[in-house]
């Protein structure tokens, strides 16, 4: 499989970085004003092809994580040495000034594109960056880039590489660029533990309510493993700060309000987007609930979540109206 040429960059943005002293992380490039042209300039990986983190930072796997076109992904979290990232109850780990989350994705062993999410003095900075054919450098791609890409079991995906405004339709709480995904109520205890151990944690919260691992769907309550899967997928948009805090459907691990989860709602702000259907969520008949019916969906205006995917998730559509289909009438 060939990749797409890169996406030139934007005049004037790309800057290179000098390198690190004694070949550790480059501070400098995650604090700086630039954004480094190429993904090694960071010097988060000690062999980029085979994303073998460099000292000091840490690979970590969500209990849930979010589905994008069935990539294989790798995330990994980097906290500069003397400081530490805080426990905030079972919610986002506050990570300080010259932090980074990184994530790659790719299909069948092939990198595509690392996502980076830098935590500057002035808040958090997203950049995506594309992998070359020959798998030996990922280069920033500002704009954003569409290419095919052929998964393990032969299907041809039109996959986007989100350019840098567009990192902001997920990660974006009252308009500020956040992280989504490391909530210590979506990590393991061991995780934490370990992270807490080595210093790189002020402590391991107690999570009274922990999001199931996805691959244990079947052996958890299907209302945990669907609850656990709009909350990585859908609420990063669909909760009060978020882009989606006008439809009134909050769909966070941690609402329990039934109205809030879409049960009996009508719809505020769907438009043609609710197939001409009255509810949000109707208990015992996925059929016709807009939020199932919106998952189903690839239709521009209609297709939930918006961006990341290309085709239906058939596992986490099946767990959702599973769930609604358990749901008391």
């Amino acid at each position: 499989m060939k990749l797409l040429a890169a996406a030139a960059l934007l005049a004037g943005t790309a800057i290179a970085v000098a390198a690190a002293p004694g070949g550790g992380v480059n501070d400098a490039a995650i604090t700086g004003a630039g954004f480094p042209a190429a993904l090694s300039e960071y010097h988060f990986f000690a062999d980029d092809a085979a994303q073998r983190p460099a000292q000091g930072v840490t690979p970590y796997r969500l209990q849930t994580p979010l589905w994008t076109d069935g990539a294989d992904k790798q995330r990994f979290v980097y906290v500069p040495a003397g400081q530490q990232a805080r426990a905030q109850g079972e919610g986002l780990l506050d990570l300080p000034v010259g932090s980074a989350l990184i994530k790659s994705f790719g299909f069948g062993g092939k990198l595509i594109e690392t996502r980076v999410l830098l935590r500057r003095a002035d808040g958090w900075v997203a950049l995506p960056y594309q992998w070359n054919a020959q798998q030996s450098e990922a280069r920033l791609v500002l704009g954003g880039v569409r290419l095919p890409v052929t998964t393990p079991e032969g299907k041809v995906l039109s996959y986007a590489i989100p350019n840098k405004n567009q990192c902001k339709e997920c990660h974006a709480l009252s308009g500020a660029v956040t992280p989504i995904g490391p909530k210590a109520s979506n990590l393991s205890p061991e995780w934490l533990a370990g992270f807490a151990k080595a210093g790189r944690l002020d402590r391991a919260p107690k999570v009274a309510r922990r999001v199931p691992r996805w691959e244990d769907r079947a052996n958890v309550p299907v209302a945990l493993a669907a609850r656990g899967y709009l909350d990585a997928n859908c609420a990063h948009c669909h909760n009060p700060a978020g882009a989606a805090s006008n439809s009134g459907l909050y769909l966070g691990w941690e609402v329990s309000d039934p109205v809030q989860l879409g049960v009996g709602k009508r719809p505020v702000a769907a438009g043609r987007g609710s197939g001409g259907l009255d509810f949000d969520v109707v208990p015992g008949d996925p059929a016709r609930s807009i939020l199932a019916h919106r998952m189903a969906s690839l239709e521009g205006g209609v297709a939930m979540p918006e961006v990341g995917r290309s085709v239906v998730d058939p596992a986490g559509q099946a767990v959702v109206e599973s769930w609604i289909r358990e749901m008391k009438r």
